[in-house]
């Protein structure tokens, strides 16, 4: 892949700066709101929302992050077909206006890169060198893609639904045989919920070019690499998918058995992130300051939010400032009474979901340059 990246020391100089200058590098503008998108690469394109988005229920789509593998492709909606095969009894072929005329769902999910924070990894790892803006918020809408499976008639021996997109390019690292499409696949039982979605809107308006027109899917709960934009065709198989992005990348070590073992990245972590102070930002002594930000547990509800201001010695309840749902953020703010002494202060946020998962304050190695959840710090200044 090419394109400009930013080294790390300048991604973490960016992170004390305001969010105006936070999208001063290679920018997207956005005339109704007056912010940009980040540019983290140009070819292909991927684009970070700046902090502040986290601060809304739904993300406008042209704010929205954008993560693609491969070079945009241009699908023609004229001949465009989304084709079902393999472990089917009636294989079929769908063109969007037949899919439009079932009945729609419209649902709102929060899309997370498996990237999402990998900046703030020490030593650096390869990727993407997102901050937390590769996360968003849209209302999609669409076909459950339980409702083309039960049209086409699941066999018995179906275990997994490969889910293909129309974006292909070759792959450096390891180097693949020729040009490969950007697939993954998600379980049988996943598949049959009504959790994957195939959505061609967003929003209220038809799915943009760079968001997987004229159908991508939206599997709710799950890391945004399960999401296939561009679709095109959805193979369903009796035995686990290899692919590339199914086993080499988009993996973690699984340590549960006895010898570790590369499984396929899947469930959302639990994570809460500040929106508001910024990193280096001065706070007046002895004031009120309210910090703000977002949570969210994937297939689970958020059930609590901390608050530490003293670098994780303490931790004190933020209030959920709207109702935790599944596959969804929620907001939350917390009212400070800040030292009377000037220095640094070292923020935290850490979120508990309704299953008792807790969001560490460490980072687990085994997860590769994935699921970047642990607590991130934010340091400010009380003068």
């Amino acid at each position: 892949m090419s394109g400009p990246r930013l080294d790390r020391r300048t991604f973490l100089a960016l992170a004390g700066t305001s969010l105006a200058a936070y999208g001063s590098f290679g920018q997207e503008r956005d005339d109704h709101r007056n912010l940009a998108r980040i540019v983290r690469e140009y070819r292909p394109e991927n684009l970070e929302s700046p902090l502040g988005t986290l601060e809304q229920p739904i993300t406008p789509n042209p704010m929205h992050f954008v993560r693609s593998h491969f070079a945009t492709p241009y699908v023609d909606e004229k001949t465009w077909r989304l084709r079902i095969e393999g472990a089917v009894s009636r294989p079929a072929e769908f063109e969007l206006a037949s899919l439009k005329r079932m009945p729609v769902v419209e649902r709102p999910v929060t899309l997370e890169c498996a990237g999402n924070g990998r900046v703030f990894l020490t030593p650096t790892e390869r990727g993407l060198q997102w901050e937390h803006g590769a996360v968003g918020t849209a209302r999609w809408a669409g076909v459950p893609l339980s409702a083309l499976l039960e049209r086409c008639g699941l066999k018995a021996e179906a275990v997994e639904v490969v889910l293909e997109g129309a974006d292909v390019g070759e792959v450096r690292d390891p180097k693949s045989p020729g040009p490969i499409a950007f697939a993954r696949s998600v379980p049988i039982q996943k598949a049959r919920s009504d959790e994957v979605i195939l959505a061609y809107a967003m929003n209220g308006e038809p799915l943009p070019v760079a968001h997987g027109f004229p159908l991508r899917a939206v599997v709710a709960g799950w890391y945004g690499m399960a999401s296939i934009k561009w679709l095109k065709r959805i193979v369903v198989t009796e035995q686990s998918f290899q692919g590339f992005y199914q086993t080499f990348d988009y993996s973690f070590w699984d340590r549960t058995g006895d010898l570790p073992t590369l499984r396929p990245i899947t469930r959302m972590q639990v994570k809460a992130v500040v929106t508001r102070p910024v990193p280096g930002q001065s706070i007046a002594a002895g004031s009120v300051a309210e910090i703000r930000g977002a949570a969210w547990a994937g297939e689970n509800r958020v059930a609590k939010v901390e608050i530490s201001t003293d670098g994780g010695k303490t931790w004190d309840s933020a209030e959920l400032a709207s109702k935790p749902e599944r596959f969804l953020w929620t907001h939350w703010r917390y009212r400070w009474q800040t030292p009377t002494q000037s220095g640094q202060v070292k923020l935290l946020a850490r979120t508990t979901d309704d299953a008792g998962r807790t969001q560490p304050l460490e980072r687990n190695p085994d997860f590769r340059s994935y699921m970047i959840h642990h607590a991130i710090p934010v340091e400010v200044m009380i003068r």
